[in-house]
């Protein structure tokens, strides 16, 4: 049902960012320094119907956005009319294709976990260099364009489409500009189409080499555009709210707090966990890691080097599942704090990212154990595959000084001090826990200097633990044992 319009109150200008995650949609509305004045939370459906396929409803997705914006502006009641601009950050990787006549949804959300088209990828594997050096990207199936060439081979409404001349398709985030703007604009920020694998990092565009390579139409692609956009208008309260940003869920995180440093690592973990240093210049083609631009303004474009772990929140979801443990989250805390010693988990669910990136990695533990330690081991695996990146961090720039971590798994304070352990670096964690929209709020008011935190956070500082460096020094050696199966 539309919202009801409200009469005006004269008040501070307010900001409303739209955060479509995983499992939720999210509009949080701020004022210009920070502060949260409303919320709204929609959850969304995750479907598996094959191994290896992970989807959603689009439709669910545009109804649970514009829900949870209905009830955002509902709680403002009259200050609503002083919402200015909107900001929305969305899953990267993950793709849609629509009838741009129509707007109707031709396939379902493909999301970022999903690897079905791995094996018809690895024919590219020649090329997987010169792809990187390219788009910033290795290549893989957690990418947009193998979903999008699958899409025209097996999805008829997307080929008849195409051929009729009626076809878009790209990133989630360009089909939600598509269908919640007035104008239904077409365009593709930054941070979204490059983890396309068809965005070439230094022209900031299509790149119609790889186009061609794999032969996916650049008439149905949207046009290129910078992260801060006149995308077009939202409706809400009876209003027209110019959305002016749009950018990917991790990007956005990086400015939770304002500008971030290029002397701390930024790290959010949810479903998967991704590590980030930010680069004021073009940091060049590095080997294992990614490369990728988070903000493209009138006046800046902040690169970052990135490291990916597939496996965080749904590798805890898979140990809760596989062992039929009760309430995982409610007792690995207690687990994470018992003095014992776990087995070794080396740890491909979803596909083994950063740094070592095989899309078919066989997990394994390194011995059998009670159900709680495996637990355990699969929660360490996520800190080794975090502290591997940040090895590789520390020895391409200046040292790390800090640890910056948000997102649903730091709650977890075993995690977090066996981050800080293992790296030797203070690890800070914020009290609020929606970085993605905080860093929305802030870009939309124009990175302003003032952007207090609304309570301090809570400081890990690193302790002698050498159980877990050995434990850590081991996990390596059994990984690179394991990787020679895939060379």
């Amino acid at each position: 049902m539309p919202c009801s319009a409200m009469p005006a109150e004269r008040a501070r200008p307010l900001f409303l960012a739209l955060d479509q995650g995983g499992h939720a949609s999210r509009a949080l509305v701020f004022d210009a320094h920070g502060a949260l004045l409303a919320k709204g939370l929609r959850e969304v459906q995750v479907h598996h119907p094959q191994p290896d396929w992970v989807e959603q409803d689009p439709e669910e997705i545009v109804t649970s956005i514009r829900d949870a914006l209905c009830d955002a502006v509902q709680e403002l009641g009259a200050q609503a009319a002083n919402l200015v601009a909107a900001g929305l950050a969305t899953q990267r990787s993950s793709i849609v294709c629509w009838d741009r006549s129509s707007g109707q949804a031709l396939s379902p959300v493909i999301s970022w976990q999903d690897r079905r088209a791995h094996a018809w990828l690895a024919r590219f594997a020649p090329h997987a260099e010169a792809i990187h050096a390219s788009t910033g990207l290795m290549l893989s199936a957690h990418y947009g364009a193998s979903k999008l060439r699958w899409c025209l081979d097996h999805l008829p409404a997307v080929a008849q489409a195409e051929s009729e001349g009626r076809l878009a398709f790209g990133p989630l985030a360009s089909f939600l500009i598509f269908r919640l703007t007035e104008e239904h604009t077409l365009a593709a920020d930054p941070a979204n189409a490059a983890r396309t694998l068809l965005w070439n990092i230094k022209s900031q565009d299509w790149d119609a080499g790889l186009l061609h390579l794999f032969a996916i139409p650049a008439s149905a692609l949207p046009p290129c555009v910078p992260t801060r956009h006149p995308f077009g208008h939202l409706e809400a309260l009876g209003q027209r709210i110019p959305l002016t940003i749009v950018s990917g869920d991790q990007s956005a995180a990086l400015f939770a707090y304002g500008a971030p440093h290029a002397n701390s690592a930024y790290l959010n973990m949810g479903t998967g966990a991704f590590v980030q240093r930010t680069s004021g210049d073009y940091p060049g083609h590095q080997p294992r890691l990614l490369t990728g631009i988070v903000l493209r303004d009138t006046d800046e474009t902040t690169y970052v080097l990135e490291g990916t772990v597939n496996g965080a929140g749904a590798a805890l979801q898979w140990i809760e599942d596989d062992l039929g443990l009760e309430e995982l989250e409610q007792q690995l805390p207690a687990w994470l704090a018992a003095d014992a010693e776990p087995p070794l988990f080396l740890n491909g669910i979803s596909g083994l990212g950063a740094p070592y990136w095989v899309a078919d990695f066989a997990s394994r533990f390194s011995a059998e154990a009670e159900p709680w330690q495996m637990a355990v081991a699969v929660a360490e695996s996520i800190v080794f595959l975090l502290q591997a990146n940040l090895d590789l961090f520390q020895k391409l720039a200046s040292p790390l000084e800090q640890i910056v971590a948000s997102g649903g798994l730091t709650w977890y304070e075993g995690l977090c001090q066996r981050i800080s352990d293992l790296s030797g670096l203070p690890l800070y964690r914020p009290a609020e826990y929606e970085a993605t929209a905080r860093g929305t709020g802030w870009l939309l008011a124009g990175k302003p200097k003032d952007w207090p935190e609304p309570e301090f956070g809570v400081w890990f500082k690193p302790r002698a633990n050498p159980a877990l460096h050995a434990r850590y020094e081991r996990w390596r050696s059994a990984m690179d044992a394991a990787l020679v199966d895939y060379v």
